[in-house]
């Protein structure tokens, strides 16, 4: 059988470690984010969708990863300064992951088995998003050039 995304466990921005039991009942958007990426703006606009929905149940959260072209900062600290400081990002947002290979987090194994990816469940580029329902169950992939009104169309039907 396989394991509820409520199992797994994360670290959070300050490596304390965190269930994604705490958001049970909650509808997610799981991101793969990049501080120097050409997609950064992004954070931008998913910051405007949890401020418009926050208090319908709702949460981005965000896991910095540095597989693509070295995108992002080394340091956690810096990373968690600049997507505050450029975006106003008051999601949470955890520990820097990887999303593929060897080292890959159970989250993304997980998320990747729920909703693979065109011709490959590898994720190919960051800012790939993971929409979550209520009950846990991981409900559409977003590739990293989807709209956010794409998304908000989505999400809207969850929330």
């Amino acid at each position: 059988m396989n394991p509820s995304l409520y199992e797994i466990e994360i670290q959070d921005a300050t490596g304390q470690t965190v269930s994604l039991n705490d958001y049970a009942g909650e509808v997610l958007v799981i991101v793969n984010t990049a501080s120097k990426c050409g997609l950064v703006g992004q954070l931008g606009d998913l910051q405007r969708l949890y401020d418009k929905y926050a208090e319908q149940g709702f949460k981005v959260l965000g896991f910095p990863c540095d597989q693509f072209n070295n995108q992002e900062f080394a340091d956690q600290q810096e990373t968690m300064q600049f997507c505050q400081r450029n975006y106003g990002v008051t999601f949470p947002m955890f520990q820097k992951i990887d999303v593929n290979g060897p080292s890959e987090h159970r989250l993304y194994t997980y998320l990747k088995q729920q909703q693979g990816g065109l011709l490959s469940s590898n994720i190919k580029w960051n800012f790939t998003k993971f929409l979550v329902d209520r009950q846990g169950r991981v409900v559409k992939r977003f590739a990293p050039v989807d709209s956010i009104q794409t998304i908000e169309k989505t999400l809207a039907r969850y929330v």
